[in-house]
């Protein structure tokens, strides 16, 4: 009898492989519960109708999905078990920031100077001592508030790597260390803190290439003057960057390198075409740029056209870019997006939950939709529009279950 039952169950994962692989042939995804959370949330209509049909069927890897730094919504950004988290809700693509450490190896993280409200360094005395900018604590008096500067280029890699994550979060009103760094928002959790760890840009190489995943890694702007040591160039960090994933034996096609910086871009498509094909360019000029108008393409330097002449392939900007809301009150495609779309450039947003809840109109990343935005529902609809309105090939998440969701529920790649 127990012979007959483990061969009937053999078989039955023999057919559910078979079946996987003859319908996607991608590694199957755990989205868990959230994403059927946001459908219940969601208006009633034909979008939240087709979305519950999904619930009970079988979920895929999908490349629309890109997980954001891993999943920070609930684990450590650009940590192994983030990385992992994010590989298991489906994401196709995982992104690592990619900063250099004093001695110049590449680390991930979201900016070089973040160390202070993404790890434990403030807690150790004898690596605080090494921040650019020591922790000062808030002055309620002045009006001060609290701060510190850490960054990757202060310590060697050895030293980067004895750090502990935490999540991403400073608070700007504690007047000592502790309180400083117990600030994690409360729509988010500390539960997967205590065994999370670092990796560095080869690791994480390793890591993704075992999972059979695509990679997009950011190249971080200096905080640092350049060229860093005296001969360290912007050029010389943007060929590193490649040069991992050459050593590593990684195929271009598997690979989205991106920077905010279009000179970064620009050097790839020079220096290295195969990899620069695929260079995506975060436009994030709505804040560094004083006379952007997103509804005005004469502002915008340079212009769509511009881009794609000089052979910027792929653009991505945050999600309010390209939506509107139309005259029926309803989300549409933005001027930003159409003229995109008339350019031939390829579009991925950033970035889904990462906002908390949305009851208050979703922040920066809906601004443009601020007024329609009442429900974490809403999402749903966002990326309804982002897929089959805007167009969009990708989109990040911090929590990559709800895009892989998403993704399969449309049929998308």
């Amino acid at each position: 009898m127990t012979s007959r039952i483990l061969l009937l169950a053999f078989a039955v994962s023999t057919l559910i492989s078979s079946g996987a692989s003859a319908q996607d042939n991608r590694p199957l995804a755990q989205v868990g519960v959230r994403p059927f959370y946001l459908v219940d949330t969601m208006k009633d209509g034909p979008l939240k109708d087709a979305l519950k049909q999904c619930e009970g069927k079988p979920f895929y890897t999908k490349q629309f999905s890109i997980s954001h730094r891993g999943a920070p919504l609930q684990f450590p950004e650009h940590t192994r078990e983030g990385y992992i988290a994010a590989a298991r809700m489906g994401a196709g693509v995982l992104e690592c920031d990619v900063a250099f450490t004093k001695d110049r190896e590449l680390v991930c993280r979201h900016a070089q100077c973040d160390l202070h409200t993404t790890t434990d360094i403030l807690a150790r005395p004898e690596l605080a001592a090494k921040c650019s900018k020591g922790f000062e604590p808030a002055d309620p008096v002045t009006g001060r508030k609290a701060s510190a500067k850490c960054c990757t280029s202060d310590l060697t890699l050895a030293e980067f790597k004895s750090l502990r994550p935490k999540m991403d979060a400073g608070n700007p009103d504690a007047t000592n260390v502790k309180d400083y760094m117990n600030s994690t928002p409360r729509w988010r959790t500390d539960l997967y803190v205590d065994n999370a760890t670092l990796v560095t840009h080869k690791e994480f190489i390793a890591l993704v290439k075992s999972l059979g995943l695509k990679f997009t890694p950011e190249l971080k702007k200096p905080e640092v003057a350049m060229p860093f040591q005296g001969d360290y160039t912007q050029e010389r960090y943007a060929q590193q960057m490649i040069d991992d994933y050459k050593a590593a034996g990684v195929a271009a096609k598997d690979v989205f390198p991106q920077s905010f910086e279009l000179e970064d871009i620009l050097y790839w498509i020079k220096a290295d075409p195969e990899f620069g094909k695929q260079a995506v360019f975060l436009d994030d000029r709505d804040e560094t740029d004083k006379g952007f108008d997103i509804t005005k393409p004469e502002s915008w330097k340079p212009g769509m056209k511009e881009l794609a002449d000089q052979g910027v392939k792929i653009l991505a900007p945050p999600l309010w870019m390209l939506v509107s809301v139309g005259k029926d009150g309803s989300i549409v495609p933005s001027v930003y997006a159409e003229e995109a779309k008339k350019a031939g450039l390829g579009l991925i947003s950033w970035s889904l939950e990462r906002s908390g809840p949305l009851k208050d109109g979703g922040g920066y990343y809906y601004q443009s939709i601020k007024d329609i935005t009442k429900r974490d529902g809403d999402m749903l609809v966002l990326l309804d529009v982002l897929a089959k309105q805007v167009g969009v090939i990708g989109v990040f998440s911090d929590w990559p279950a709800t895009t892989t969701f998403y993704a399969n529920c449309a049929g998308l790649k």
